[in-house]
């Protein structure tokens, strides 16, 4: 078991200049950061870790897998394979656990509003009519009966029972993928049955059997699609807005320092959007006014911003994306943010220094968050969150009154444009209303293929982002088109590739679609969430070609991933037959059979496979070449 190797960058530790210019900054102020915390930690990292031969569930361990002490099995007698699997099964469950609660609290706000109980409103009234209809939700009556009706039918979903076909499924889900999960015993049960037995298989001495823990993977990365990402995304769309593009601001350049900054950071939109429009009172700006700020700002960071960014226009109150998750530390030290509000996850739990040294409040806007130092609570709760929104501005100006001339600001002169707001509508909008376009182009070869690009960002394989941002350019290059979503969404807005003059970068047939559609080579899809969304996009293409997602020109990549819910959205990519790229390696390959299955036999079973590989380059040759292999199979 080797180690892994890094990247090295001449030192650097991120590809964007504003998080190093901020990176070099903390370091000089003594800091503990992302970066420095790494360097130790990968002295003592475990092999067999990473390996996934490694187990600690029961007091018969820690028990792990070594061929020289001819320790093959552990104590209970699970097998290597079995070993890791089960562990990679129970890290998908806490990513699946995590996007149903993002689910639960959006069907729950669908209804609050629907019952005049906040301060949203039901927005895509088209949508709600639609996507009622298609899940067979009684259509009669005012917006709001049924929005009521949805939200209960939406809920009621999530524990749909093993006896009857998710009704999700069976509206969103291509038919020959339906036929083959029955055949494979895949088809799932709802979200929360999935979850419970998916963590009951783990305990030790039930399921020894890597196939049938893989099986349970698939099964359960399935039901996150379509039992909770779906649906709390077309929820989200109907409160807020079904994205449609539209020119935003992203880097940590846009922080002013003047202003009362109100950053909100996580997964979910509510607190973000209830500050926005509370800011927008002229009574709200005219305290931060006489607080001797210019006004109330409020900034999106990492996926709630994201979730804003696609559906809402840039303007005097809302002022865009500061970055992903490894762009917290850097941005809290620009001295420049009043109140940070952080819901459900990606908020790193060491903030409390940062909140000290560069005069920041913090507070915990979700009852799953919690951290050391900490000790402002406003769990978010619909009915209650146009209040708590009002409370963040009141902590954000009497910060300011503190902040201001005290701690002094060191804000990045970098502002990157770029174009968010794609949907499987706005795609169809821009191609005319049509798919045949785009099928057209497809088979002249302009664009090879389409790859979903869907990831976080680590810093186990190298610098911050640099997996992300150099494939993407390979891709684009090679006319390649990339449909994208979560933290490396982040990154390719922020490095100009979801720009228009980013169409220079990419191959000549994609630059002239980009060109003639005035659209980027890079087409920004929102949040890892929207991995629900870009499967539904895929879809509407198999099924206007009568065939079956596996035969498609597409990929996914999942470059430079860092936890649990990425890991779920390639579990469900492999059931829907797509052809996955995973950088870094998970911790499977102490299972050689395993991989095998992962790597080989998967193909052969779902269509999907698992491809590997951290040089960006390498990545996007075989990328192209399994899009070239599909193009031959289709005669394109």
């Amino acid at each position: 078991m080797a180690k892994r190797e890094r990247v090295q960058l001449g030192g650097r530790v991120s590809v964007h200049d504003s998080v190093q210019e901020m990176y070099e900054h903390i370091h000089r102020d003594g800091l503990t950061n992302v970066w420095d915390r790494f360097d130790p930690q990968e002295k003592i990292r475990c092999n067999f870790c990473l390996a996934g031969v490694s187990c600690q569930l029961c007091t018969n361990g820690p028990c792990r897998i070594s061929d020289k002490t001819d320790a093959i099995l552990g104590v209970c007698g699970i097998d290597r394979n079995a070993m890791a699997m089960r562990d990679m099964l129970l890290r998908n469950v806490m990513g699946t656990a995590t996007y149903t609660h993002h689910a639960y609290e959006a069907f729950r706000t669908l209804k609050a509003t629907a019952q005049g109980k906040t301060p949203f409103t039901i927005t895509d009234k088209d949508k709600l009519y639609s996507f009622a209809g298609q899940v067979k939700v009684d259509t009669n009556g005012s917006p709001e009966q049924v929005a009521i009706r949805l939200a209960d039918f939406l809920n009621s979903e999530l524990y749909r029972d093993y006896d009857e076909p998710s009704t999700m499924v069976e509206a969103f889900a291509p038919e020959p993928r339906k036929k083959l999960w029955r055949e494979l015993a895949i088809y799932p049960a709802g979200v929360m049955h999935e979850i419970k037995d998916a963590t009951a298989s783990c305990l030790t001495n039930v399921d020894g059997d890597f196939v049938s823990l893989a099986k349970k993977g698939l099964r359960l990365g399935i039901a996150c699609i379509y039992g909770a990402q779906i649906g709390l995304e077309m929820v989200q769309d109907i409160l807020f807005g079904t994205p449609m593009p539209h020119e935003v601001e992203v880097d940590l350049g846009i922080m002013d320092p003047e202003y009362v900054n109100i950053v909100f950071n996580g997964h979910e939109p509510w607190i973000g959007v209830a500050t926005i429009l509370a800011a927008r009172d002229p009574q709200v700006q005219a305290q931060a006014r006489e607080a001797g700020a210019r006004g109330v700002r409020v900034t999106g960071s990492i996926e709630s911003g994201q979730e804003v960014l696609q559906r809402f226009a840039i303007d005097e109150v809302f002022r865009g994306l500061t970055g992903n998750w490894l762009t917290i530390e850097p941005l809290l030290a620009t001295g420049t943010v009043d109140v940070f509000a952080m819901d459900e996850n990606c908020s790193p739990p060491w903030l409390a220094p940062y909140a000290e040294k560069y005069g920041v409040t913090l507070v915990c806007v979700s009852d799953l968050v919690r951290m050391p130092g900490v000790e402002k609570h406003l769990d978010y709760k619909p009915t209650e969150v146009a209040g708590q929104a009002r409370e963040l501005i009141r902590l954000g100006i009497e910060n300011f009154k503190k902040r201001h001339g005290r701690i002094k600001p060191r804000v990045p002169r970098k502002v990157q444009k770029a174009i968010a707001g794609f949907s499987t509508e706005a795609v169809l909008k821009a191609l005319g209303g049509r798919l045949d376009p785009l099928v057209d182009v497809l088979k002249a070869g302009k664009i090879k293929g389409v790859v979903a690009l869907v990831n976080c960002t680590t810093i186990s394989t190298g610098p911050h982002d640099y997996m992300t941002v150099g494939l993407a350019r390979e891709m684009i290059r090679r006319n390649i088109l990339i449909v994208s979503g979560g933290c490396g969404n982040h990154a390719l807005e922020v490095a100009g590739l979801a720009s228009l003059e980013a169409a220079e970068q990419a191959g000549e047939g994609l630059r002239e679609i980009c060109r003639s559609l005035n659209i980027p080579p890079v087409l920004s899809f929102g949040t890892c969430t929207d991995t629900g969304r870009i499967s539904m996009l895929v879809t509407a293409v198999a099924n206007h070609l009568g065939v079956d997602t596996s035969a498609l020109p597409v990929a996914v990549t999942a470059p430079q991933y860092l936890e649990q819910k990425a890991t779920i959205d390639g579990l469900f990519a492999l059931a829907f037959g797509l052809y996955t790229h995973l950088s870094p390696t998970p911790p499977v390959t102490g299972g050689p059979e395993l991989v095998k299955l992962l790597t080989e036999d998967l193909e052969g079973i779902t269509g999907g496979k698992v491809a590997l590989g951290d040089d960006p380059v390498q990545a996007a040759n075989g990328i192209e070449e399994h899009i070239n292999k599909k193009r031959a199979a289709l005669g394109i």
